[in-house]
């Protein structure tokens, strides 16, 4: 561990809001949420009944509107509050739990569930009530164009330009509670090394995507990052008594 990281990227799966008692939406079984993949979170499902889609959204929204952040979202944020770094988060998930925790810079590749997109004028609405087939866009004011801004199977995941350039500015790439799967969020790992930065990789157990990571360590992150983060704070606080 360095005593002066000057950009630290941290990447963000359902690991992590899994202990504030959020499922894993995403399950190997090919459903989400208990629903098949293809009928709630694909383009084709949305086109064919915009209703059904809606409908499944806005069923979650209070489930994640009422999830509390867990001590890894608010080590996080005690990190951004205060390393003397930029800190960016880049976040696979679609809850506001880093936001509830207070952090700042964050990049919701995958969307998030309390955003309608307009289809017709691009407007991002932010709400946790319902949004269906009649909600008109307070923007364009066009009615029946909103979609839930979750990014379907088959859509380009968001920010990615922004992504791109923390990945080759990074000198600290920390992933937590991601299975390191699922492309492309598996290559950032990659890509950040492959730019100079220290690797850390916050999990459960050991994840196939281990290769890339300098350091691995176990445990729930709700454990595991707030010791971290203290390590990383007096490490960074010795340095500069040192230095004075």
């Amino acid at each position: 561990m360095k005593k002066d990281y000057q950009h630290i990227v941290i990447l963000t799966g359902a690991g992590i809001s899994a202990e504030s008692g959020l499922a894993t939406f995403r399950a190997a079984n090919g459903l989400w949420n208990n629903h098949p993949v293809e009928d709630v979170a694909t383009i084709e499902a949305f086109q064919r009944n915009p209703a059904y889609v809606h409908d499944f959204y806005n069923e979650l929204k209070p489930l994640l509107n009422a999830a509390k952040p867990n001590p890894a979202h608010l080590a996080i944020t005690k990190l951004q509050q205060e390393y003397p770094a930029k800190i960016s988060i880049i976040t696979q998930n679609v809850d506001t739990l880093h936001e509830k925790a207070g952090s700042q810079n964050i990049y919701h590749i995958h969307g998030q569930i309390n955003q309608a997109v307009c289809l017709n004028c691009g407007h991002v609405l932010e709400t946790f009530t319902d949004v269906d087939t009649e909600t008109t866009c307070p923007h364009c004011q066009i009615s029946g164009m909103m979609k839930p801004n979750i990014v379907f199977f088959g859509e380009n995941l968001l920010y990615m330009e922004d992504v791109d350039k923390l990945l080759h500015q990074c000198d600290l790439f920390i992933s937590v509670g991601t299975s390191g799967v699922v492309f492309p969020a598996a290559s950032f790992v990659q890509i950040a090394k492959y730019y100079g930065a220290e690797t850390y990789e916050f999990n459960l157990e050991l994840t196939s995507n281990n290769l890339y990571f300098d350091h691995h360590i176990y445990g729930k992150a709700g454990e595991t990052l707030p010791r971290f983060v203290s390590e990383l704070l007096n490490a960074q606080a010795s340095a500069d008594n040192h230095n004075h």
